[in-house]
């Protein structure tokens, strides 16, 4: 699979900066129950939906950098089925899917919300769903544009 163009985020001047920009603010805003490694399993779970492998692989670094372990890396795609992810998690992960697959019904549900309230503030609440929705984002302009994750690349940084 070749890649179709540049990654049009970074092909109009500022709009790349900007969303950098989001992530970094974002990333300030990340306060009690949304550790670094619950973010980016999230990034993971939506990139897998989406078939973007670029941010599954990117993301997936990411996370092992940050501590995560390969087992619970290897467990995401099945994390309903684990016992390795906290209730906490599996909360932020099913919120994940829920707005990710928006057209596969209610996006969230009243029970998932209210589950989801359980175990996060206003604000996390707030960043989580941002954090999904960009990432949401990038996956749409990563997998349409067939970006490529190059090893070598990620090896030198």
């Amino acid at each position: 699979m070749n890649q179709r163009m540049q990654n049009p985020a970074f092909a109009i001047a500022n709009v790349g900066p900007a969303l950098m920009s989001l992530g970094q603010a974002l990333g300030a805003a990340r306060t009690g129950n949304i550790p670094p490694r619950l973010v980016l399993l999230t990034h993971i779970r939506t990139s897998q939906l989406n078939g973007c492998s670029y941010c599954v692989s990117f993301h997936s670094r990411e996370a092992k950098k940050a501590g995560e372990t390969e087992d619970r890396l290897y467990a995401v795609a099945a994390w309903r089925h684990s016992s390795l992810f906290t209730p906490a998690e599996k909360t932020a992960l099913e919120l994940t899917e829920a707005v990710t697959l928006v057209g596969s019904g209610e996006m969230v549900s009243d029970d998932l919300w209210a589950e989801a309230s359980r175990h996060f503030t206003e604000e996390e609440l707030a960043t989580l769903l941002l954090e999904i929705a960009t990432t949401n984002l990038w996956n749409r302009i990563n997998a349409a544009t067939r970006q490529q994750f190059h090893l070598k690349a990620a090896a030198a940084a």
